[in-house]
């Protein structure tokens, strides 16, 4: 009897060894900014960082990672719906190594953007640096793995891009030199284009499935809308306008890349309208504030003004779609990756 039992554990711990190796998406590579940084900026020389408190109050024992966020941000969660693991980690960071990698890692970098010139604005890591850095994290995967196995993990695993927002708001609205030499459909050209050339990139490098984010109603952040007290603290209609013309242009490139790109699978993450219809009804998902953040007044504070030290930061961030003036509340980044694995990522599980 005791032998059957056994032999009964040992097959049942081998199919759940097979069911793991055999995963269909072995792990989520991820490419970006703050929406999606785990802790990059921790690592280089930087004012945009969140590696304090609050940040992370409600993350795994209650520690500031990096991720601009009371808890995970939303690639945890689709680590974790994927039954890979529930945080991915950041590739600079040295407590990690390729073992960990090889089920997921982060490239992201908060405050970059497609245009290398929005990384300049607080020195972040560039978008092509992400690529760089994902290069040597092939190389040592192949390491690890051996050559044969660490390509077919590559094309199996799903590469995910989301940033776009700081082109806008930290650079093209801010700043003249690109409003000057761009119109903002041009910019938004300009901005599409680096994205398609990007994505070219990875598939020349082994990658086949790969899901890239549009934007968001950017002209409802919460700093947005600070900055349009005088006209009743509205969104910001204009920047939402060019968010949603901008998603329009990049489903159009979706389209003709999976059409140039052979056997590749592509999807266009759209959270505009749900994270419009979380902002316009926050009850029907548990919320009282959209128009507020939870830290400090919920009107400016971000990084270093989002701190321990600010006596009006909210006690239960629940009930807040925004954690800080420009990023959402964990709650909030589980409903969007929720939303996101039932619908585009689901051509992918």
């Amino acid at each position: 009897m005791a032998s059957k039992v056994v032999t009964l554990f040992l097959f049942v711990n081998l199919l759940l060894q097979v069911q793991k190796i055999s995963a269909i998406v072995p792990a989520v590579i991820v490419f970006g900014d703050s929406t999606v940084d785990p802790g990059n900026n921790n690592q280089i020389s930087t004012v945009l960082k969140s590696n304090f408190g609050p940040y992370g109050r409600d993350y795994f024992g209650g520690q500031p990672t990096g991720r601009f966020s009371n808890g995970r941000i939303a690639t945890d969660f689709v680590s974790e719906a994927f039954g890979i693991k529930p945080a991915i980690p950041a590739y600079l960071d040295p407590k990690y190594d390729i073992k960990d990698f090889a089920t997921g890692v982060s490239f992201a970098s908060a405050g970059t953007g497609y245009d290398n010139a929005t990384s300049d604005v607080l020195s972040v890591i560039p978008f092509w640096k992400e690529l760089e850095y994902y290069k040597e994290y092939q190389s040592k995967l192949r390491g690890y793995l051996g050559i044969d196995k660490a390509n077919q993990h590559l094309s199996e695993s799903l590469h995910l891009i989301s940033m776009g927002t700081n082109d806008f708001l930290e650079n093209y609205y801010i700043f003249p030199t690109r409003s000057s030499e761009f119109s903002v459909d041009k910019y938004q050209n300009f901005l599409i284009g680096i994205a398609s050339n990007f994505i070219r990139e990875l598939y020349k490098l082994g990658a086949r499935k790969i899901a890239i984010g549009g934007l968001p109603p950017m002209g409802c952040l919460p700093l947005e809308r600070t900055t349009n007290m005088f006209f009743g603290s509205e969104c910001i209609e204009e920047y939402n306008n060019v968010a949603k013309d901008f998603n329009k242009k990049l489903q159009g490139s979706v389209t003709e890349l999976k059409q140039e790109l052979g056997g590749i699978q592509l999807v266009q993450l759209s959270v505009y309208d749900k994270v419009l219809e979380m902002i316009q009804n926050p009850s029907q998902f548990g919320f009282e504030s959209a128009e507020r953040a939870c830290c400090g007044t919920g009107l400016f504070e971000m990084s270093y003004l989002c701190d321990k030290m600010n006596p009006f930061t909210c006690s239960d961030a629940n009930k807040y779609i925004f954690w800080d003036s420009f990023h959402p509340t964990e709650k909030t980044n589980a409903i969007l990756a929720d939303y996101l694995v039932k619908t585009a990522l689901a051509e992918f599980r």
